[in-house]
């Protein structure tokens, strides 16, 4: 015999479905592929839990909810309050710093990487930030007749 599904069934559903599509809209805004094991790899570099591409997977495609760390994780990946990404719609705003934005035309590799770069020693950066003039220099080099 076939449980019967409870009266919250129905609006679970609902509520995967919508969520669903406010991370497949917040991902698509903030230029970040849609692949699930993108996802696995931006999630462990943003504080989430471990999980698999199929976990992923049910998110997107609206058959599961993440569970809170991941949904932490997932609102700083796109740049939104948890709140926000959850349930839709602005949270209560308290006084509180605007986040930066970043650039329209950045996407999810080129935004880790620059978070990377943020996070090394200062003596690492200035070596980078070299490395960087040094081929930007080359580059203008042949780039002139």
């Amino acid at each position: 015999m076939r449980p019967i599904p409870g009266p919250n069934v129905g609006a679970m559903k609902k509520e995967q479905a919508a969520f669903a599509e406010r991370l497949n809209a917040a991902l698509a805004t903030a230029t970040i592929d849609a692949s699930p094991a993108e996802l696995v790899k931006l999630l462990a570099r943003y504080g989430g839990a471990p999980v698999t591409p199929q976990a992923v997977s049910g998110w997107l495609n609206g058959r599961h909810l993440p569970k809170q760390a991941n949904m932490r994780a997932l609102a700083r990946i796109v740049g939104l309050q948890p709140h926000e990404l959850q349930y839709g719609g602005k949270a209560a705003q308290g006084v509180r710093e605007p986040r930066a934005a970043w650039p329209d035309h950045l996407g999810g590799p080129d935004r880790l990487a620059f978070e990377s770069f943020l996070a090394l020693p200062a003596a690492h950066r200035k070596l980078l930030r070299d490395l960087i003039a040094a081929f930007a220099e080359a580059t203008s080099r042949k780039e002139r007749p």
